[in-house]
């Protein structure tokens, strides 16, 4: 499966944003999908997951409560609504995607990655 992440930009703190990941192939509905984000100087970390079915999700606890994950498995698209954006939340923005694990918080455990969208937050 390819992936291919857009809806970043610059915004304000508190502001809200939207991340899409678009699909190719016929079996996305089988894979489980993921956020991850990389800040300037530091690791991958894991954002948000959303399971093969769309009925199951997980989040990061910097993340909880403030961005929502969803799926249109018709559309084969992955979202990520962000709100309440604070300036530690600046970094690039990758979706991925497995089919072995569930969670899946951990970068290894996914198998394709979509390029990377940046989200710049100022104060």
């Amino acid at each position: 499966v390819q992936l291919q992440a857009s809806g970043g930009g610059l915004v304000r703190a508190g502001d809200s944003l939207r991340l899409s990941c678009a699909a190719s192939g016929r079996t996305f509905s089988s894979y489980h999908m993921g956020w991850f984000r990389q800040a300037p100087g530091k690791g991958r970390e894991f954002v948000a997951t959303i399971s093969a079915s769309g009925r199951s999700t997980g989040y990061a606890d910097s993340v909880k409560g403030r961005f929502t994950i969803s799926r249109d498995n018709a559309k084969n698209t992955v979202l990520l609504q962000m709100s309440g954006l604070k300036p530690e939340d600046t970094a690039v923005y990758y979706c991925a995607a497995q089919k072995s694990v569930w969670p899946g918080h951990n970068e290894n455990e996914y198998d394709y990655w979509g390029q990377g969208t940046l989200v710049t937050v100022s104060s």
